[in-house]
């Protein structure tokens, strides 16, 4: 499927689409810092983009230009290797994002209680199903519309912690005592291996997801150059700011005020009241920011695998704007269901599906490049098969690495582990199903 170019997104646009289907903000990191400490908090968020989201980026961006299709990573590992395997990585990518999905509600009714904290159990779900379908309205007003939207939504969240960044190095730099914040480097009572195993999945967490707009791959004016440029632009701001947000307010303020939901208390530490209301606030919008760029980039796999027959045919249909609006229906129900179940202590489970997901895409790029080397969009990485293949295993290992050391704790990692495997192993199942019916139904007489 082919956008319409009035309602194709651009550059400016699909940064901040990207911004939100990967950061959303410093939003969560406040949590990181008061699980390992500061140095190391800080050393992880300053590695885990040059060793981990460079490498992906520039591998990403590669196949979004050589293949800039509805359906993204679906459609390159199918072009790749098959139908089963495309098939098979957008499963691991949707029931990743079931997981995924149902976190942000919890975020927002976080930042809500900040005003309301007596908000009962009912009246946090109603919230919640308010922000889903609130998002869900926007997402059916067309790709244009979140992309327009999400622009706004980067400048509401960015400017509180603008006024907060500025405010805290003013402060800071008028103390010439005060040392760079990066003692003790990692949290006392856990050894450096226990900090960093909980520590790594975190910050991973927080640069991951460089793929998933690529799945509105047809809704993209001029694709095959627009999104590399975008990745160029959303990889060094997502990087400035949580760097730019963290360092100065954590010199200032104890590192073991650092925990979930923390932000809105750090504002008021550090310049008042005013503006820890203004960050609640900002937190609420991130949180249906976050919801409303993967709403558009989550409902495209079911469109995609409607269009190849492995699921119902209404969900295939598109309207003017080019909009999957039964996908997006269907998506949002989906979601409104299990924004009602507990996912907590799953993040090393999100990770594994994630690395399988992007194992495979990885892999895709590697075998087009040697069995069609001519196909090429308008960015490629200059180097060869043995240096891409380099670059390729760099970030998933760290990967790896991120869910060895979150297993060590059994009793948090480990659960998660489980459940992203049998997630995993369901996915072959569901397609020998999906397919039998779509056998079925081709032998039926017309």
């Amino acid at each position: 499927m082919t956008a319409r170019r009035s309602s194709a997104l651009r550059l400016g646009p699909l940064v901040a689409v990207m911004f939100f289907t990967v950061s959303g903000g410093p939003f969560g990191l406040e949590g990181l810092v008061g699980s390992v400490g500061p140095g190391l908090a800080l050393l992880l968020l300053v590695a885990t983009p040059l060793l981990y989201s460079v490498p992906e980026t520039l591998l990403i961006g590669e196949l979004a230009s050589m293949l800039p299709m509805e359906g993204g990573y679906y459609q390159w590992v199918k072009r790749a290797f098959g139908r089963f395997w495309g098939f098979w990585n957008g499963w691991l990518s949707w029931v990743y994002s079931l997981i995924d999905m149902a976190i942000y509600p919890v975020l927002c009714l976080q930042y809500v209680r900040f005003f309301a904290p007596g908000l009962g159990r009912l009246d946090g779900w109603l919230l919640a199903l308010a922000m889903i379908w609130g998002a869900t309205w926007l997402n059916l007003r067309g790709t244009r519309t979140v992309g327009t939207a999400s622009g706004w939504f980067v400048a509401a969240v960015l400017a509180p912690f603008g006024v907060l960044a500025l405010t805290a190095l003013v402060r800071w730099l008028g103390q010439p005592a005060t040392p760079f914040p990066v003692t003790p480097f990692h949290a006392a009572g856990t050894s450096f291996l226990g900090a960093l195993g909980l520590g790594v999945s975190q910050s991973i967490w927080n640069y991951s997801g460089w793929d998933n707009a690529s799945t509105i791959g047809g809704e993209i004016e001029q694709a095959t150059a627009t999104y590399p440029r975008a990745l160029a632009r959303a990889l060094p701001l997502v990087t400035v700011v949580y760097l730019v947000s963290i360092v100065p307010v954590l010199a200032l303020t104890p590192w073991t005020s650092w925990t979930d939901g923390a932000w809105p208390d750090l504002a008021r530490a550090v310049v008042g009241p005013w503006l820890g209301r203004w960050v609640a606030v900002a937190g609420v919008v991130s949180a249906f920011a976050l919801f409303n760029a993967l709403l558009l980039a989550y409902s495209r796999i079911p469109l995609v695998l409607a269009q190849d027959g492995l699921l119902p045919a209404p969900l295939a249909a598109t309207d003017a704007r080019g909009t999957p609006r039964n996908a997006v229906l269907v998506s949002a129900v989906v979601y409104s269901v299990f924004a009602l179940l507990p996912f907590g202590g799953l993040l090393a489970g999100d990770v594994l599906l994630y690395t399988a997901a992007l194992a495979l895409e990885f892999a895709a790029l590697l075998r087009l490049r040697r069995v069609e080397p001519t196909l090429r969009g308008a960015f490629r990485v200059p180097v060869g098969v043995p240096v891409l293949t380099v670059l390729a295993a760099l970030p998933v290992l760290l990967l790896i690495l991120a869910v060895a050391l979150e297993v060590r704790s059994r009793t948090i990692g480990l659960p998660g582990v489980l459940v992203a495997l049998c997630l995993a192993a369901a996915g072959p199942l569901a397609y020998a199903a999906l397919y039998g019916r779509r056998a079925r139904v081709a032998a039926l007489p017309p």
